[in-house]
Parts: structure tokens; sequence; C-alpha cells
């Protein structure tokens, strides 16, 4: 396991979900539907499900090829229906009464009914649920399940991105039990075996009610070295890569006819997050003064060479309240130096950054380390796991900064939620994206979120150091293949190889 999930962590299971594709490179030709495709990743499940910790992996994986949502969202954002038929919305925005598709099953072979829609839901808004959208779901008041085929959900207060937000939720049977080493989902495909710390396969579904996956059969293989996933394509173990985790490794696929190298569009970012709760670091001077002395081109360009994207907040530019705050807190170590004395600090101090041990978290440590040595700030590397980043970090918060990847859209709203890991607390913050939520259009919504961006860069409530490029290899006889990364997701129902 690598990147972890919600755009949080390895352990923070979201549940995203996995839609309208681009496809990748490769000319479409006659192809088998019989074929296997092999597919390498760095991102092994912890397990199988997305509300008790399995990660980027089983997002990855799972999401729109075994399980699926009411609604899914598509690579240009839009909210398409999925197992809904269609939804009818009260005038107040308090009551959605969503119809389901019918003729749906499960792969247990139990027809999917309103009754499975209340408890996936609720299983999200769990007491000991670990999604990354279970606050999003606060404003529920009821769900009623008047038929089979309907949900009606009451909301305490109007939500313009309900809809938005129910397409993270996986429809799960509710009577299948434990599902964190098994599946019961209506997606195309099931789940035939995994080898942990190995592989994962999935077998196309013939009873699936939707068009029918393109391949008989998609093998995850798993790396924990990327060096060893790039040979596995080089001698033809795999046939693509999801995501491309050092642009050295791409001299020996670039300009080879029998590879093709796609950049599509990622929402995932780098942060140093600091732990807004305590010193020095609840000082929004320290924060700044620690942004300032970072060279956020230099490291990008050190990590990804020509590729990936600055961002200066939460927000990356396919959000539709992005704005370019790069030089809100600019590279100037003499303005951070100022900073510091200003807030005390003029001998500098010294903080723990605990790290995870996967890539490129170590080498970005190490630089932040050689950059803030330069303003009289002592950088002490603690280099932990992923499982050690969700229990020490995200759920005990026994930190004082930390590196991580934040993979989902649209989440600058969680500065909105004190009680999230990093801890930013600020009253305008959390009145806007309230009120944000409870917008009448989405107008209104775009220009309060654009004033919780602004806000949150000029606190420098965290350190956003760069948007992550999406890079997918794949052999050339392979096309269908998603290329953009947004949360995490990875359709292989359309691959085909001629």
């Amino acid at each position: 396991m690598r990147r972890p999930l919600i755009a949080v962590s390895a352990a923070l299971a979201a549940a995203l979900v996995l839609t309208g594709c681009s496809t990748g490179g490769g000319t479409t030709a006659e192809s088998s539907d019989d074929a296997t495709i092999a597919i390498g990743s760095l991102y092994e499940p912890q397990n199988l499900s997305n509300t008790q910790g399995g990660g980027q992996g089983v997002t990855e994986a799972f999401n729109g090829n075994v399980y699926e949502g009411l609604y899914k969202l598509t690579d240009d954002g839009q909210v398409e229906p999925l197992l809904a038929e269609g939804e009818e919305v009260s005038d107040d925005g308090l009551t959605y009464t969503i119809t389901l598709r019918e003729g749906v099953t499960f792969h247990s072979g139990k027809a999917l009914t309103s009754a499975d829609v209340k408890a996936s839901v609720e299983a999200v808004t769990a007491e000991d649920s670990q999604s990354a959208r279970k606050s999003s779901f606060a404003t529920i008041a009821d769900i009623a399940t008047p038929d089979d085929q309907t949900v009606v959900f009451t909301l305490s207060q109007r939500s313009i991105s309900f809809l938005y937000n129910l397409s993270y939720v996986w429809i799960v049977n509710a009577e299948a039990g434990d599902l964190t080493q098994d599946e019961d989902g209506t997606g195309p495909y099931t789940l035939d075996e995994w080898r942990q710390g190995s592989t994962l396969t999935l077998t196309r579904w013939d009873e699936y009610w939707g068009e029918p996956a393109k391949n008989a059969e998609v093998v995850f293989t798993y790396f924990t070295d990327a060096t060893a996933e790039n040979n596995a394509l080089l001698t033809g173990e795999i046939d693509l890569i999801t995501s491309v985790q050092s642009p050295d490794s791409l001299t020996q696929f670039e300009g080879n006819a029998d590879y093709v190298v796609s950049e599509g569009t990622s929402t995932t970012k780098e942060l140093l997050a600091f732990n807004d709760r305590v010193a020095p670091f609840d000082d929004a001077l320290v924060r700044k003064a620690v942004y300032s002395a970072i060279d956020t081109q230099k490291l990008l360009t050190s990590i990804w060479g020509d590729y990936g994207t600055l961002i200066g907040s939460m927000v990356p530019p396919t959000d539709p309240w992005y704005v370019d705050l790069t030089q809100v807190n600019p590279y100037d170590p003499d303005l951070s130096k100022q900073l510091l004395t200003q807030a005390g600090y003029a001998d500098g101090f010294t903080f723990t950054l605990d790290t995870p041990s996967y890539d490129p978290h170590p080498a970005v440590a190490e630089f932040l380390q050689s950059q803030l040595a330069e303003v009289g700030i002592t950088v002490e590397i603690n280099t932990i796991s992923a499982d050690e980043w969700y229990s020490k970090v995200f759920k005990e918060r026994d930190f004082t900064a930390t590196l991580q990847e934040h993979v989902n859209d649209r989440d600058v709203v969680w500065y909105g939620n004190p009680d999230f890991y990093w801890g930013y607390d600020n009253a305008d913050v959390q009145q806007w994206v309230s009120e944000a939520e409870q917008a009448q259009t989405t107008d209104e919504q775009t220009e309060l979120l654009k004033k919780v961006n602004e806000q949150i860069a000029e606190d420098a409530a965290s350190v956003w150091l760069y948007l992550y490029p999406q890079i997918v290899v794949a052999s050339s006889d392979l096309s269908g293949y998603p290329v953009n990364g947004l949360n995490s997701q990875f359709f292989a129902y359309d691959i085909v190889k001629s």
C-alpha cells in the first residue's frame, strides 16, 4: 500500500466514486472480450471496505468496478444517476425522493432495495465509520423507505452538494455482514481472489444490469517498489501502470512504439500539514514563515521534473472555486526570518515531522529539512508506515507536523471542520463553508468557497507543496483505460486489448 486515501490517508477510507473516464492512448482495434488485463499498482487495499480503512487501493480496484453508487461523478465534475433512476427535490431543498433503477441485483443474487441504500448511507455515517465523507451527511435527519424502489432523505438544512456527496457512497447488500475480506456489490465485476501482498483478481459478471465489461478479467498486481513495477511492464508481466511515481522512469517508455504515456488531470495535493492546535503552529505567523522558507518550484522539479503543478491552496484548478494563490506565501527566506522574529522565534525552533515511509515523502521530507535549516528551523524526521500514520496522526492527533497527500476533489471544505486532524479553527471559514453548503445556487456556493480558499491561504493553514501529475503508462495494444486521477478512480471495464 502506498498513497493513502481521502484524501487523507492510507487508512482513511473515503467513499469515492470512479466515473466518466477519459480513454487512454493506443488505437482501438479488433479485440477479444475474453482478454485478461494485468494492471500494475502501488496501492494495495488494507481491506475491502470503504468505511473500515480499506484505503486508496480498495477505491482504485472496487469503485465503479465492483461497487456502484446511486450517482456517479464524471471527469468533468457532473453528477449523473447510476443506481438511481431519478430524483425529486422539494421546493425548500430539504426532501430528496430517489427512485431506484429496476432489475439490479447484487453479486449474491439478492435484489437491490431501498433498505440496502439506507443501510449503506448509515454505514458511512456510523460512529465507527472511517469514511472521509462522514461529516458531509450530518444534515440527514431521516431516511425513509416507503417501498423497495423508493428512498426518501429528509435533511435538517439545505445541502447543495447532497447528490454529489451521494456519489461517494457504495451501495452494499445490507444482509451481507462483514465485507472487509469479501464483497457483494452490483458492479460489472465480482471479486475472484485476493492474494494479499500479491494480486487481486476481478472477473466479469455476466448478470450485470448494465453494459457488460469489455474484458473477461482484470488482475491488479501490487508492487512495493516502483522500479519493480516498471520492469514488470517492460517484460510484459503487466499491461499498464495506473500512476507513475517518478518521471525518471519515463525515459524507457517515451518514444517507444510499444508503450503509450498519458498525462491526465490529478486532484492529489501534497501537503505539509501542521497540527494547528499546538505550538508553534498554532500561530499563523509561524506557519507563514515556514511556507516562505520553502522553494516549492524547486521541490516540484526535483521530484517530478517537468510534470506537476504548483498550487497556493487546497483547491486544484479543476474545482469550480479555484483561484491562483501561489503568490500569497511566496518563497522568500528573508521574509521567513522576519516573520519568525515577529512571532518570537528569532533563533528558530525544532519540530518533528512525521513522514510516511513510501515515495515520494522521504525525499520531500529531506528537502524540507534542508530548506528550513536555512532560516534556523530544525526538522527532525520521524519515518512511519501508512498504518502508523493513520493511528498516530489522523486518529490520535499525536503529531506536530506531517506530510500527506490528499486525493479528493472539492475537499477544501474540510478546513471548515475544526475537528479534522490538522485542527485548523477559523470561525469565518466555518461559517462560509456552512453557508456554501446551504446556498441556493452554484454561483453563490462558488463565491463563498473562493473566500474559504483565499482565507486558508492567508492563514497558511497548511503548506500546499504541489499538485501531483497523473501519468499512466500502458502497452500500445491497450485502449479504453482512464487517464485522469480524480479521487483515485480507475474504471477497468472499458479496457480492451487488440
